[in-house]
């Protein structure tokens, strides 16, 4: 029989996930992803260093090995929402706009913009490095999920854990606190009932959506109030916790 917890987090930090862009307003929508408790929950770890490769399939894989998964985190109540401007623009005497580009350049060189692509030259004639693109933002406003807000999710694993009091979440590694509740361990049965936020893609084929609010965000669509059947866990609080979920990353690249 597995291990059954259940997390109750609070955000002690405003919180930033660019779960929707549109133009420059980059929105957290209110939800914590799976794959980003995971990683918050330290069951896997990402490098200090990276040359910008996802390893979701590698790191998420191996806890489907280990008998682990994290489901998404549902906000309890209503979300608090926070909305500020951000400028990355460099502070520097002398900057242009490239395309999807911010150029300045060192003491002792000059800038050269050749067509549409922009040119950092040390010496006379050379022709220089050219400025790459670089995919971020340089102005714009996001939204987050402010301090207080609360989330829950369930972690379901075939050997018991010590999990986390304090967690980072998000693009700005903001602080939450984690509250942990143990179930008695139960078999699992078939039924049906009702289950906060579910990441559709990682859902047994026996399990059944009889309802459910979509969520179209990446990586995965997420149910919201859904309506499940087939085996499961009946928990506290009318929660049915569907059986055999599990990362569903073998068909990444």
């Amino acid at each position: 029989m597995p291990h059954i917890y259940r997390c109750d987090l609070t955000l002690l930090e405003d919180t930033f996930f660019s779960s929707r862009e549109v133009s420059n307003f980059y929105q957290t929508e209110p939800f914590i992803g799976n794959y980003a408790l995971a990683y918050a929950l330290q069951f896997c770890q990402s490098p200090y260093f990276n040359n910008g490769s996802i390893r979701y399939k590698a790191d998420l894989g191996e806890l489907n090995a280990r008998g682990i998964y994290v489901t998404p985190g549902a906000i309890v109540g209503d979300p608090r929402f926070v909305v500020s401007r951000f400028n990355a623009q460099p502070d520097t005497y002398w900057y242009a706009m490239g395309n999807n580009a911010l150029i300045t350049k060192p003491d002792g060189t000059w800038a050269e913009k050749r067509t549409a692509a922009w040119f950092i030259v040390e010496r006379e004639g050379e022709n220089g490095r050219k400025v790459r693109v670089e995919n971020r933002p340089q102005v714009g406003r996001i939204r987050m999920l402010g301090i207080g807000t609360r989330a829950t999710c369930h972690v379901i694993s075939s050997e018991e854990l010590r999990l986390l009091s304090y967690i980072r979440l998000g693009k700005f590694m903001s602080k939450a606190r984690v509250i942990v509740e143990q179930h008695s361990m139960v078999e699992p049965e078939l039924g049906e009932g009702s289950y906060g936020l579910l990441n559709i893609g990682d859902l047994p084929q026996e399990s059944r959506l009889l309802a459910f609010d979509l969520l179209n965000v990446p990586p995965a669509p997420l149910a919201r109030n859904a309506r499940i059947a087939g085996r499961g866990y009946q928990l506290a609080h009318n929660v049915f916790l569907p059986a055999d979920m599990h990362f569903a990353v073998e068909h990444l690249p």
